[in-house]
Order: C-alpha cells, then sequence, then structure tokens
C-alpha cells in the first residue's frame, strides 16, 4: 500500500490547483481521476471551455450568413474539430502540469472509499491501495438522466456531454429543459442552422429571474427561431430509423408527438458520490448525493474535505477555485476564510446576447422590506452595441434608496460577462451606486452603460 500526505480524488479546478499547491510545499500528493479524457476536470474539457468555444463559432457562422443547411453542417463540424483540438490541447497541459512534479502522482482509474484513510483504484483489470492522512473529494457533478419512457439505448438522446461530440449537426433538434444549460445549447445550435425546440415542464420560463427580464431572454431567442414550450411534460421518447419521436403533455392534457433528429437531456446535473462509496468512510451524504461539509468544507470525518460541485452548492467553476482557497487558507494561513463569507458573487448564461447578473431580483428586493429603486435601459441605447450590430438586450439595476446601496443589477446584453465583474467589484468594495454612476469608462464600450444605468435610479 502505498502512502501519501494528500489525496484528492478528481481533478477538477479545486483538485488540480490543490495538488500543485500541496506539491510545491513538499507534499507526497497522489490525485486520483477516472478518466484520461478528463484531465483538468470538467470546465476544460465538456463544460465552460468547450461550449463557450462553440458558442462562439456559431456566432461567427451567423457573421458568415450561409446559404444552405450544408453549409451550417460543414461550419459546424469545423467548429467541432477545434473544438476537439482545443480540449486536447488544454487536457494534455494540465496534466503535464502536474505529471511534471516530482512530488505528485497522478492515477487514472475510479475511486471509492475503503476506509476514512484508504482508497480503492481501480484500474482496467488492475486495483491498487493508496493510504492518505488528508483525502480531498472533489469529484464533480453530472447530467441527471430522468426517467422517461425509451431513454434506455436511444441513439438520438444526448446529455449536453455527448451532444458536443456530434459530428452531423441536427435539423431538428429538440431540448427537455429550460434552465441555463438547455438555452446555452438552444442558442448555440439555433446559431448553428438547426431548427430548435425547448420544452420546459415548469410554467414559467426562467423562473428564477424577473419577469421583464426573462421576457426580454424569450423575445430574443424566438426571434433566432427557437420555439418554447411552457408546461411541457414529456411522456416519452421514443426513436424509429427516421430519428427520435417526442410526446409531450400540455398543461391542457393534450398529448403533442414532436419528431426530432437529436434530443438533449438539460435536466440538471447531480453531484458524483455513487462510485465513491463513502459510507465506507463514514461521510455523510446529503438526500441529493451531495457531501455535505460545514463552512470550512470539511465532511464530518476529521480527515476529510470536499471541494466543487459534489458539495452540491453552486456550480461554478469560480466556486471550485475559490474552494481552494477556503482549504489553503484552513491548511496554511489564518483560518478564517469559508465558503460563507462570499460576497457579490455573480454568474453569466452564455446565450446570445448572454445574460448576466448578480445580487437580488425584483421580487426578493421588495420581499426585504427596504426602499428600493430600480432602472432599466434597453441594450439598443449604447453606441457600442450599434458597432458589432447587436443591439437586443435589457439592462436592470436595483437600489436601496435609503442606502444608495447596489442590491441587484442584471445585463442582458452583448458583453455583460465582462461588465458584471466592475458592479461586483464595486459591490465588494462597499461602495454604493453613484461610484459605477460617476466613474469614468473607455468609449464606446459597454461597460460606460453603468454610467446611464445608474443615472436612472431615483
Amino acid at each position: 500500500m502505498k502512502k501519501y500526505d494528500a489525496i484528492i480524488i478528481g481533478f477538477g479546478k479545486a483538485g488540480k490547483t490543490l495538488a500543485a499547491e500541496l506539491g510545491t510545499r513538499g507534499w507526497n500528493v497522489a490525485i486520483i481521476e477516472r478518466s484520461a479524457g478528463m484531465y483538468g476536470g470538467t470546465c476544460i474539457n465538456i463544460g465552460c471551455i468547450p461550449t463557450k468555444r462553440l458558442v462562439h463559432m456559431s456566432k461567427v457562422t451567423q457573421y458568415r450568413k450561409p446559404s444552405s443547411f450544408e453549409q451550417y453542417a460543414e461550419e459546424f463540424r469545423n467548429a467541432i474539430a477545434g473544438k476537439r483540438e482545443l480540449t486536447a490541447f488544454l487536457r494534455k497541459k494540465n496534466f503535464d502540469n502536474l505529471d511534471s512534479k516530482d512530488t505528485v502522482t497522478v492515477y487514472t482509474g475510479i475511486a471509492s472509499f475503503r476506509s476514512p484513510h484508504e482508497i480503492e483504484v481501480k484500474a482496467g483489470n488492475e486495483t491498487l491501495l493508496l493510504e492518505g492522512e488528508k483525502i480531498f473529494i472533489n469529484t464533480g457533478a453530472s447530467t441527471i438522466i430522468p426517467s422517461i419512457k425509451g431513454l434506455e439505448g436511444n441513439p438520438y438522446v444526448y446529455t449536453s456531454t455527448s451532444i458536443m461530440e456530434l459530428d452531423k449537426l441536427p435539423r431538428r433538434l429538440v431540448i427537455v429543459g429550460g434552465g441555463y444549460i438547455g438555452l446555452e445549447f438552444a442558442s448555440m445550435f439555433a446559431g448553428f442552422g438547426s431548427e430548435v425546440t425547448v420544452l420546459e415542464g415548469g410554467d414559467k420560463f426562467i423562473a428564477r429571474e424577473d419577469r421583464d427580464i426573462a421576457e426580454a431572454v424569450k423575445t430574443v431567442l424566438e426571434k433566432k427561431g427557437i420555439t418554447i414550450h411552457l408546461n411541457a411534460l414529456v411522456q416519452s421518447i421514443e426513436h424509429n430509423d427516421a430519428g427520435a419521436v417526442i410526446t409531450y403533455k400540455e398543461k391542457e392534457g393534450n398529448e403533442v408527438q414532436l419528431p426530432a433528429d437529436a434530443v438533449l437531456l438539460a435536466t440538471g446535473r447531480r453531484p458524483n458520490t455513487t462510485d465513491l462509496h463513502p459510507e465506507a468512510a463514514g461521510i455523510k451524504i446529503s438526500d441529493r448525493g451531495a457531501v455535505i461539509v460545514d463552512d470550512h468544507l470539511r465532511t464530518n470525518v476529521p480527515n476529510i474535505w470536499a471541494m466543487g460541485d459534489v458539495t452540491g452548492g453552486l456550480q461554478f467553476t469560480y466556486i471550485s477555485l475559490d474552494d481552494y482557497r477556503v482549504i489553503k487558507d484552513l491548511l496554511f494561513g489564518s483560518g478564517r476564510r469559508t465558503k460563507d463569507d462570499r460576497v457579490a458573487v455573480s454568474y453569466s448564461v452564455f446565450i446570445d446576447p448572454p445574460l448576466s447578473r448578480i445580487g437580488m431580483g425584483e421580487e426578493e428586493a421588495l420581499r426585504s422590506g427596504r426602499k428600493i429603486s430600480i432602472a432599466r435601459i434597453p441594450a439598443a441605447a449604447f453606441p457600442r452595441t450599434r458597432t458589432f450590430e447587436q443591439t437586443d438586450g435589457l439592462l436592470k439595476a436595483i437600489v436601496d434608496t435609503e442606502t444608495g446601496e447596489i442590491l441587484g443589477c442584471t445585463l442582458f446584453c452583448a458583453e455583460s460577462t465582462e461588465v458584471i465583474n466592475t458592479v461586483s467589484l464595486a459591490i465588494r468594495a462597499g461602495k454604493d451606486y453613484t461610484f459605477l454612476r460617476d466613474s469614468i469608462y473607455t468609449h464606446p464600450s459597454m461597460s460606460e452603460s453603468l454610467n446611464d444605468l445608474f443615472a436612472l435610479i431615483k
């Protein structure tokens, strides 16, 4: 049995960064990844990087204005090839970064607990047993496969991972689930020329967002040719030689059949803990399969921590990176950092244009009992949107009128993924809305939209 100062299960953002940190400090570290195709984690292989590369290429395709579906299909094939080249480059770079360190050993295989200090690694026909003084879980999350008739063995059904390996562009794509992942793929495939239909089981479109923002997003997506059905409960996904046939039930009880060349399941993600056998180490797991941790990311077992999506929190790469910082501070710093001291965490949805948000929405702000002022302004009001012909969208800010505190901001506009970080910095620095209103920004830029948006606060 090989013994290590630390065993890290999972090659994601937190895991690989912690492995490099510990290795640099002279710790003897083992990092275990179940697949050679996942060195570097979800983000660079099947998540953030490849999807955003395809989002970009779908937009480039729109600029080229293909005149036939065959030309769209060729653009798609080239985009997939470019995506594969990019992920292969990043995967090798991530592997080499750790493999080159004398103090870090990379194991490729399926890890499972045997005891609080023992990890079994199955790699093909070989089984290894490792012992670690400290163990860190970073196994991520994967797509939830719903119980729908006809899914098993259906060659036309894909997850967000497998659909990015398609070489053939589907003429008709049906997406089951109208959440953020589903909408990113809807926008992307519509840009490549697919006929896209989104089936959302709920009665509200992107229910987390304010209704004016949601309506603005829906209008833009429909303008791209995307069809969105709410209250659409999928009953079955059968298939024949021609493709898939989705049967869904409308709110009124009517059953509708919809043919498709491909079906994407965008039905949420759950933590990867099944193969881990955490019960063998006495680790407590939530009803949703997440590893339960305290505010320092410690499990109930003293020598075991968990980081990233497996803890059941916000599933963002930058949260996983901050999990690493919390653990680093606990091991080598003051120990004051916790996962609960994060403020002003924003998120972005990479539809076209992107949707970015931080803080409260309007309904939450009203429920808080504060006196608030709300500013709204269309994206078309700003010269920058006209320079690259992307005038769709809506910007919105919510401010406490008594204190000037920025309570929330939603930017549905070009380059919102960058501008939202400026708002986040202002909030974290304790600045009121006038800081953004009166700042000097370059021109023409989308950042200067903050001048006009916050000038509307009364």
